[in-house]
C-alpha cells in the first residue's frame, strides 16, 4: 500500500519565498557599491537564468501561440521588479522599500477579493504599511519612492501572471524561460552599468545570489499560487514589509521606531487571517516540464472554500 506523503500548505511556500527574497535582497547591497543598482540586478538575473536552464528544459515543444503574451509579459515584470527593488533600496531602507512595492500585490487582492472581508484584510495590511513607512516624519526620497511604485507594478503583473503560466505549466521548466527573458530585458541597461567592474568573485557572489532570488523564490511561488487565491497570496504578502524591516536590521543595521514595529504586528494579523478561504481548486491540464518532464503529473487536488491553508 502506498502512502502519500501531506503537500507543503502554499502558505508556507509563500513565506519561505518571501524569507529568501528579502535575504537575497539585503545580501545584494554589498554588490551595488561595485556594479550598481542595475548592474547587480542584471548580474544576478544572468546567473538565475543559467542555474534554471542547468535545472530544466525549457518547455519549447509544448508552447502555444497564445502562451506568449503570458511568458514574455512574466519574464518583463520580474526585469522590471529586480531593477526598480534594487534602485529603490538603493535610496530607502529596505522595510520601507518592501512595503511600498506591496501595494501592487495588495491592490491586486482587493480588486480581485469578493465581499467585505476581503477589502478588510487589505485595508488592514495598508494601514500596518503606513506604519511601517511613517510617510509623515521627515523627507521623503521622491526618487526612491518612484522607483518603488514602479516595482509596486510589477509585482501586481508578476502574481497574476505567475499564476496564468503555473497553471498552463508544472515543474520549473516555464522559469526556464521568464528568467531568461528577464535578463535579455535588462541587459541593455545593466550591462553597461556593470561593464568593466566583473570579476570572477562578483560573478561567484552574484551565483549564490541568484539561487536566493530569483531561483528558490520563483519556484515556491509559483507552486503556491497554484493552489491560492489572488486575494489570499497578495494578502498574505503582507508580511514581506515586515519581513524586510527584521533582515534589515540584522543584516544592514537599519533600526526600525516603535511605530514601524507596531506595524509589524498588524501586517503579521493580516497576513495570518488570510490563511483561511484562500485555496483555489488546481487547474487540470497543466504540462508536465522539466528534466523530469516523463514523470507522472502532479494531480490537482480538490479544495473547499473557507477550508484552511493549514
Amino acid at each position: 500500500m502506498s502512502t502519500t506523503q501531506p503537500a507543503i500548505p502554499p502558505w508556507a511556500l509563500t513565506i519561505a519565498a518571501m524569507f529568501s527574497i528579502q535575504l537575497g535582497s539585503a545580501l545584494s547591497a554589498g554588490l551595488m557599491p561595485a556594479l550598481g543598482p542595475i548592474g547587480t540586478a542584471w548580474l544576478r538575473l544572468s546567473m538565475g537564468a543559467i542555474i534554471l536552464l542547468l535545472l530544466a528544459r525549457p518547455p519549447l515543444k509544448s508552447l502555444r501561440f497564445s502562451d506568449t503574451p503570458a511568458i514574455l509579459g512574466l519574464g518583463i515584470s520580474v526585469g522590471i521588479m529586480s531593477v526598480t527593488f534594487l534602485a529603490a533600496m538603493e535610496r530607502l531602507p529596505l522595510g520601507t522599500a518592501v512595503a511600498i512595492e506591496f501595494l501592487g500585490p495588495l491592490s491586486v487582492a482587493a480588486l480581485r477579493g469578493q465581499g467585505v472581508r476581503s477589502l478588510l484584510l487589505p485595508a488592514t495590511a495598508l494601514a500596518g504599511v503606513l506604519l511601517l513607512t511613517e510617510p509623515w516624519s521627515g523627507q521623503v526620497d521622491l526618487l526612491g519612492v518612484g522607483f518603488a511604485a514602479m516595482g509596486a507594478i510589477g509585482w501586481a503583473a508578476y502574481v497574476l501572471l505567475t499564476q496564468k503560466v503555473g497553471d498552463r505549466f508544472t515543474g520549473i521548466g516555464a522559469l526556464a524561460l521568464t528568467i531568461p527573458i528577464a535578463a535579455l530585458v535588462v541587459t541593455p541597461f545593466g550591462l553597461p552599468q556593470a561593464f568593466g567592474h566583473i570579476t570572477w568573485e562578483l560573478v561567484g557572489v552574484a551565483a549564490a545570489l541568484a539561487v536566493l532570488i530569483p531561483v528558490l523564490p520563483y519556484i515556491l511561488e509559483m507552486r503556491a499560487l497554484r493552489r491560492m487565491t489572488h486575494t489570499a497570496f497578495g494578502t498574505l504578502l503582507a508580511l514581506e514589509p515586515a519581513i524586510g524591516l527584521l533582515l534589515g536590521m540584522i543584516v544592514l543595521a537599519q533600526s526600525p521606531s516603535a511605530l514601524q514595529l507596531l506595524g509589524i504586528v498588524v501586517v503579521v494579523f493580516a497576513g495570518a487571517a488570510a490563511q483561511r478561504g484562500g485555496r483555489r481548486q488546481q487547474p487540470g491540464g497543466a504540462i508536465q516540464c522539466g528534466r523530469s518532464a516523463e514523470a507522472r503529473q502532479e494531480p490537482a487536488r480538490p479544495s473547499h472554500r473557507g477550508d484552511s491553508l493549514a
